[in-house]
């Protein structure tokens, strides 16, 4: 599957976060930045948080409604306007659920088990047992993007199975329950590949909110220098770019370059023989320089906790009746008693 062509403002988007903890620097570069971007090409973007997936690999939803809320402040901060896109609580939404159910019964077992992301999350999975709910999570998903009939979904590489199973559901419905001129009911969404760089956590490892390695959106300037102090470099004292076999060092080099928009071989240049302490110090201070204004407006944003409860209202009235058109839709084709 091929990356789409440029989205323009006749696209829908939908896209979204579990709200399991607060958002950092892979999420900022690697879609929040995308997201502003296509809202302010005036894409028509849907930024759901997906609440009820957060018991797909959890016993419970720790924390659930204090970590929606700072999910929606860390969109907000970053420049997410809730007048251009609508931002939602899957929760708030009953459609979407009903509209899983038919599209379970088009999708086997078998093929549920053999998806890619499925035996992955199995794998990663802090359960000792893993629910019904992880094998429905792609349905769970396709249920989402159907609702509003997106026809583009920002993704990584990783998340292109979890879309085809949605492709898969649009396709077989279409068939199955075609208008009466034979049309169909959903578009198959398209893949809209990110093209985003890949930052290492302060470990080495990947970027992320469990794994206590990440910066958060919502550090303060001497946390962001704490965590950058502690990150994993290597011995050579000469500062190269190299991703493939300097991994960590390269990292932090491409965190400076993206936060100062500049090149990173060309930072790694100029910070020539000065060795890990150089590095460290250069990039907490473009990483402080670039957040300073968003940890500002999220800071004045959070003072006011009733505004953010009211863009999640405001968001799921507006996606609660295009699903709710959808699955009005869904049951005409069918032939289900409305």
């Amino acid at each position: 599957m091929t990356t789409t062509p440029a989205p323009t403002p006749t696209e829908r988007v939908l896209t979204g976060d579990r709200p399991t903890g607060p958002l950092h620097l892979g999420h900022y570069f690697g879609t929040l930045q995308n997201r502003v971007r296509l809202q302010n090409q005036g894409v028509e973007m849907f930024v759901l948080v997906a609440d009820y997936q957060v018991i797909t690999d959890r016993d419970v939803a720790d924390r659930l409604a204090e970590h929606t809320e700072n999910l929606v402040l860390d969109y907000l901060a970053a420049g997410l306007d809730p007048e251009r896109t609508t931002i939602f609580a899957h929760s708030a939404v009953p459609a979407l659920n009903q509209l899983m159910l038919p599209f379970l019964s088009l999708v086997s077992v078998a093929e549920l088990s053999r998806n890619p992301t499925v035996k992955d999350e199995i794998a990663h999975s802090r359960q000792s047992g893993v629910s019904g709910l992880m094998f429905t999570y792609p349905v769970h998903q396709a249920a989402d993007l159907l609702s509003c009939k997106a026809t583009l979904v920002p993704v990584g590489q990783d998340q292109v199975p979890h879309l085809e199973v949605a492709r898969t559901v649009a396709r077989r419905f279409n068939e199955r329950y075609p208008h009466a001129d034979g049309t169909g009911v959903f578009p198959a969404p398209q893949p809209l590949l990110s093209e985003a760089p890949m930052l290492l956590g302060t470990d080495g490892g990947k970027m992320s909110k469990s794994r206590g390695n990440a910066i958060s959106l919502g550090a303060t300037e001497d946390e962001t220098a704490r965590l950058i102090r502690g990150a994993k470099t290597d011995a050579d004292r000469r500062i190269t770019y190299d991703p493939a076999t300097r991994p960590e060092v390269s990292s932090l080099v491409l965190l400076t370059a993206l936060c100062q928009e500049r090149d990173p071989e060309t930072v790694a240049e100029e910070l020539g023989d000065g060795g890990a302490a150089a590095l460290k110090r250069t990039t907490t201070e473009a990483v402080n320089e670039h957040l300073r204004p968003l940890r500002t407006r999220r800071a004045e944003l959070a003072a006011d906790r009733t505004h953010l409860r009211q863009v999640l209202r405001d968001g799921a009235q507006r996606a609660g009746a295009v699903a709710e058109a959808t699955l009005a839709e869904v049951r005409e084709v069918m032939g289900a008693v409305i």
